[in-house]
Formats: structure tokens, C-alpha cells, sequence
């Protein structure tokens, strides 16, 4: 199917690593993807930075910023972007194909974001006063074997679960759901959204298709109460980002074709806000970070 298809098939979330220094072409690798990336799709650039946090004062960090649930990993992948108007998603957009080139390298991850990382982890990637750092990801290899932690925290993340296609795709208007076998090729990037990680598995994304057509609308469906005590950004922005990131690799790489756009519909009535517009084409045209 695809490198990119197969890593978001095989990408889980992995809190207890080998305490080892990921191998020096693995690096280099992954130092490439991570410098390679440009701005989103709404023109934010988002600063990664891979670090390593063995010595002394590391270790703390290490700790102070993970929340404790993380065990053994001594890289990890810190975003760092300003604030503006869609920030949050160019972030998770980008950061999501950083994770994703990560799995297809045999390296484990684990998004991560909150108050805590920010403040851990803002100092050691010098962090200006514009600048915030909401979400890291340690990378590293995972520790084949598990612990009663990781069974913990999975289970109350609910990562093993996912929302069916009923509850998440929709065909003209939200409440006639998206029938999957009439779609094609576009099945594929939709089940790959379905699968995309989000902030305790919320899944805060609908997406409209307009009937009969290759236009497929993004729609942010807050949890109530959720995130809202981060002031300076919302997790679930992020979430949006990722799930474009999903879809648009793997339409890339099923050979559709497409562009993101504003194109702005009119209100649902769904308590919804509307987010981005997939819109198929034909000639190619460039989807996505560059």
C-alpha cells in the first residue's frame, strides 16, 4: 500500500523504552525528516528539535516532563511554534510525519502535550517568550517487555479502541453516514483518519463529504470541558492536524490527487467548527508541508 499507509497501521503509543541510543544511521534518518520539514498547510512553521536527556540535569527533565509515565527513553522529538490562528494544526500536521517516519525506521513513539511539557521542556530547546512548546514525543526502541504501567495508561487512554465510520464520516450533512463502499479509493485515506492518534483517544474529527463529489470537509467536534485548562493552546487543534496529516499521505500514496482549502460551508448546527476543506483535483496539485 505504501511506507506511510503501513507506518499509520503500525504506529502505537510505547511508554517504556530501552535505555539505548538509537542507532547512528537511524539518526541521521530521522534528523533528515525533522529538518526536511517545512510550513503546514496554513503556513506556520513549526520548529522540532530532536534532544537527548541523559546527563544529570536531563534526568530531571526527563521525569518533571512526561508526567512519570514514561520509562527508559532518552530522545525525544519537542515542537516549539508561535501562537496564531491555526498554529496548533501546521503543528500537529507536521509532527504527525515526523512520528509516522519514525515507525517506518522501527523507532516507537508517544504523543505527548500539556502544561507540563511545556514548562519542562521549553528551557532546554531555548524557548523565546513568543514561543510555546505544546506537545513532545520521546522516540526511541520499545521495550519488548511491557509492564502492568503500559496496560494502565492504555487502558485509560482507550488507544486499542476507535470510534466507528458511523460516528465520524458523513455523506451531505451529519446523521446520513458516509457509506464506504460506494467511495473507491477515498476509503482508504478515511480509515487512515480513523486510525490517526488523538488526545485520549477523543477522535474530535467529522468529516462531511459533499455528495457525489471527491470535497470532503474537516470538522472539529470539541469534547466538552476537555483541554480547556491549557490557556495558551488546544490539544485538540493538534488532534485536527493530525488527522489531516493522515489523510492527505495516504491519499498521496493511494494516487489521489487534491489540495487543502478554505472553502468554508455553511454552518452545520452540529456544535462543530469548521476546520479545512479537502478538495479533489486532477491534474495533480501539491497537498500538505513541502
Amino acid at each position: 500500500m505504501g511506507p506511510m499507509n503501513d507506518a499509520i497501521r503500525q504506529r502505537f503509543s510505547t511508554r517504556t523504552y530501552l535505555d539505548r541510543p538509537i542507532e547512528e544511521n537511524t539518526r541521521n534518518r530521522l534528523l533528515d525528516a525533522i529538518r526536511s520539514e517545512g510550513p503546514g498547510p496554513f503556513g506556520h512553521t513549526t520548529r522540532f528539535e530532536l534532544v537527548d536527556l541523559t546527563n544529570p540535569e536531563g534526568r530531571e527533565t526527563r521525569a518533571a516532563g512526561t508526567y512519570g509515565v514514561i520509562k527508559g527513553a532518552r530522545q525525544f522529538i519537542v515542537a516549539v511554534t508561535g501562537r496564531g490562528e491555526k498554529s496548533m494544526e501546521d503543528l500537529g500536521y507536521c509532527f504527525e510525519r515526523i512520528v509516522l517516519k519514525a515507525t517506518s525506521l522501527g523507532l516507537a513513539t508517544c504523543w505527548m502535550a500539556g502544561t507540563l511539557t511545556r514548562r519542562a521542556f521549553a528551557r532546554v530547546v531555548h524557548a523565546t517568550n513568543d514561543e510555546i512548546v505544546p506537545a513532545i514525543c520521546p522516540v526511541g526502541y520499545a521495550n519488548p517487555k511491557r509492564t502492568a504501567r503500559d496496560g494502565f495508561f492504555r487502558f485509560i487512554a482507550q488507544s486499542h479502541k476507535r470510534k466507528p465510520w458511523t460516528d465520524l464520516f458523513f455523506d451531505g450533512t451529519v446523521g446520513t453516514p458516509l457509506n464506504r463502499q460506494t467511495l473507491n479509493h477515498y476509503a482508504i485515506p478515511l480509515e487512515a483518519v480513523r486510525l490517526a492518534p488523538s488526545a485520549s483517544n477523543r477522535q474530535p474529527w467529522r468529516i462531511v463529504r459533499e455528495s457525489g463529489t471527491d470535497i470532503y470537509h474537516f470538522y472539529l467536534k470539541r469534547t466538552k470541558g476537555y483541554g480547556q485548562v491549557i490557556r495558551e493552546f488546544k490539544i485538540q487543534n493538534i488532534d485536527m492536524g493530525i488527522a489531516m496529516c493522515h489523510f492527505g499521505l495516504a491519499a498521496i500514496e493511494t494516487g489521489l490527487t487534491g489540495e487543502w482549502q478554505d472553502m468554508r460551508p455553511g454552518p452545520d448546527g452540529r456544535d462543530m467548527e469548521y476546520v479545512v476543506t479537502w478538495r479533489g483535483s486532477s491534474p495533480p496539485i501539491r497537498v500538505g508541508c513541502p
